[in-house]
C-alpha cells in the first residue's frame, strides 16, 4: 500500500485521521497510530511484520539493559549485532553467496545452495532506526523508553516506515510523549503532502516513461543524445520520487502532530559533491556521519585516514542501497569525488563561477546514477561510454523524439526547472504586486489554495487512470 494508491488516499488515511482525531489523549492517539502502522506494514508484507516486531523487541530490551547498566557495551553490541545480522541475511545473503561462492568452491569448500531470500520492504530504514535508538541511549543522548509501545511507535510509524526519512529517536522522543495536533500544523501537513504527491505522480511517474525504455535498450545501440536523455530523466525520476515521498512523510507527520526533519534541500544546485550530500537524503548522510564516520575518527586523524574513512562510509552507503556491486561502484564514485575535493579540488571549485561548479557536480552525479540504475556492471559501463560518445549507437533507429510525448516532455521540463530551483525565482517574482509591494497574505493564500486544489485534481485523475506506481526507494 503506497501513499499514491487509491486504497491509502481514500480509505486508510481518512479512517486513521478520523480515529486519531476522536482519541482524546496522546496515549490513546499513540495506540491508534501504532495499530494503524502495524496494519499498514502487514498489508504489504504479511508475515514479515514479525521481523519488524522482533527488531522492536530487541532494541527495546537493549535500551532497558543500558538504562540499568549505563556505560556497559554488552547490550549495545548485542542489539547492533542482531540488527545488522538480520539486515545482512535478508538483504545480502544472496549477494554474498554469489560474490564469494566461487572462491569457496575453488578452495574445495562449496557453499550449500541458497534459495532467494525475500527482501522485506523498508527493512534498511526500520533497522537503522532501531540502531539509532540503542546508540543514542548508550551515549546518553536519549533516555531509555520503558514503554514498549513508544519504542514500537517510533520504529513502525507508518509515514516514514517504508522509505524514510530516517528519524532519530532523540528528535521525536518528546513528541511521542506529548504533542499537539493544531489546525495550522495540520493544514501545513496537508499542503506538504499534496505537493509531495504531485511530485511523485505528475513528475516522477511521467519521466519514468522516458527513462525506463532507454535503460532497457540493448547495449551499444543508444546514441549519446538518447543516453543523456535517459540519465537526465532518471535523475529527475529518482529525485522527485524520493523527495516526493519525503514530503508526504513530513506532511503526514504534521497531520498527526509530529515534526520530522527535512530530507532534501535542492541537491541538483550543489556546487560540489560534498555539498550534494548535504542536500541529498540528509537523514541518511547524517546517520552515517554520526554513527560511522565520526566513530571511525572522522577527519581528526591524518589526511590518509580521513580519505580512508570517507571511502568506507561511501562503500557502505552504496551497499546500504542494494546488494549489488553496481551500488558499491555508485557509492565509491561519490566517495572518490569527496576525497578529491578534500585534497584540493574543493578549493578550486569554490573559486569558480557557480554555473561551472554546478555543471561539474551534475556530471559526476549523472555518471554515478547510471551505475545506480543499471543492474549489470557491463551494461552500465557501455551506457557511460554511449553518454561520452565513445559508442556512437544507432541514431537512425533511436533518437530522442522516440521517447518523448507531450505529457512526458512537460513533466521533464517542469521537473528540470524545479530541480534547478528556477521555481523559487519564479515564486519570488510572482509575489511582487504591480505597484511594487508584496501580495497580501490573504491573496497569496487564495492562490496557494487554488493551486493545491488543481494539483489534487490532476493527481486524482492520474491515480484513477493507472494501476502501478511504485516508489523507487521501496526496494532499499
Amino acid at each position: 500500500m503506497v501513499f499514491s494508491s487509491p486504497v491509502f488516499l481514500f480509505l486508510f488515511l481518512p479512517l486513521t485521521l478520523l480515529a486519531v482525531l476522536l482519541a482524546r489523549s496522546t496515549g490513546a492517539r499513540n495506540t491508534v497510530l501504532l495499530i494503524a502502522s502495524l496494519l499498514f506494514y502487514a498489508w504489504g508484507e504479511g508475515v514479515y511484520l514479525l521481523l519488524m516486531l522482533a527488531t522492536i523487541l530487541v532494541n527495546h530490551l537493549a535500551g532497558l539493559a543500558l538504562a540499568r547498566w549505563p556505560g556497559h557495551r554488552g547490550p549495545l553490541v548485542a542489539a547492533v549485532v542482531l540488527d545488522l545480522g538480520a539486515l545482512a541475511w535478508f538483504k545480502y545473503a544472496g549477494f554474498l553467496a554469489d560474490s564469494f561462492g566461487p572462491m569457496f568452491t575453488a578452495l574445495g569448500m562449496p557453499l550449500p545452495p541458497l534459495e532467494a531470500v525475500h527482501l522485506p520492504i523498508g527493512v534498511s530504514f526500520f533497522i537503522f532506526q532501531g540502531i539509532s535508538y540503542v546508540v543514542d541511549v548508550y551515549r546518553g543522548q536519549a533516555e531509555a523508553q520503558r514503554n514498549p509501545g513508544a519504542v514500537a511507535l517510533y520504529i513502525s510509524l507508518f509515514p516514514q516506515l517504508i522509505a524514510g526519512p530516517i528519524v532519530r529517536y532523540r528528535d521525536v522522543a518528546r513528541q511521542i510523549a506529548d504533542r499537539v495536533m493544531a489546525i495550522k500544523l495540520f493544514a501545513s501537513g496537508v499542503r506538504r503532502f499534496v505537493i509531495g504527491l504531485a511530485k511523485k505522480v505528475l513528475i516522477a511517474d511521467q519521466v519514468a516513461r522516458i527513462a525506463d525504455p532507454i535503460f532497457a535498450l540493448p547495449m551499444d545501440v543508444a546514441p549519446p543524445a538518447v543516453a543523456w536523455l535517459g540519465v537526465v530523466a532518471y535523475a529527475l525520476q529518482i529525485y522527485f520520487d524520493f523527495s516526493g515521498y519525503s514530503d508526504m512523510a513530513i506532511g503526514l507527520g504534521r497531520m498527526f502532530g509530529f515534526h520530522f526533519l527535512e530530507n532534501f534541500d535542492r541537491p541538483y544546485i550543489a556546487r560540489s559533491v560534498r555539498e550534494f550530500w548535504r542536500r541529498w537524503h540528509i537523514s541518511l548522510g547524517t546517520w552515517f556521519r554520526d554513527y560511522l564516520y565520526i566513530p571511525l575518527g572522522g577527519n581528526r586523524g591524518s589526511g590518509a585516514r580521513t580519505y580512508f574513512n570517507l571511502l568506507i562510509v561511501f562503500f557502505l552507503t552504496g551497499l546500504w542501497h542494494g546488494a549489488s556491486w553496481n551500488f558499491v561502484i555508485w557509492g565509491l564514485l561519490h566517495g572518490a569525488a569527496m576525497v578529491l575535493e578534500r585534497i584540493g579540488l574543493g578549493r578550486i571549485l569554490s573559486r569558480l563561477p557557480s554555473p561551472i561548479a554546478q555543471v561539474y557536480t551534475l556530471f559526476i552525479v549523472l555518471i554515478a546514477w547510471v551505475f545506480f540504475r543499471m543492474p549489470d556492471l557491463t551494461k552500465a559501463w557501455h551506457f557511460v561510454l554511449a553518454m561520452l560518445g565513445v559508442l556512437p549507437g544507432d541514431s537512425d533507429l533511436y533518437f530522442p523524439d522516440l521517447y518523448l510525448s507531450n505529457a512526458t516532455l512537460l513533466a521533464l521540463s517542469v521537473g528540470a526547472l524545479g530541480a534547478l530551483n528556477v521555481h523559487e525565482m519564479m515564486a519570488r517574482w510572482l509575489r511582487i504586486a504591480p505597484s511594487g509591494g508584496t501580495l497580501r497574505p490573504g491573496i497569496r493564500g487564495a492562490f496557494e489554495t487554488v493551486g493545491l486544489g488543481l494539483l489534487l485534481i490532476l493527481v486524482a485523475m492520474q491515480v484513477a487512470s493507472t494501476t502501478y506506481s511504485p516508489f523507487i526507494y521501496f526496494r532499499f
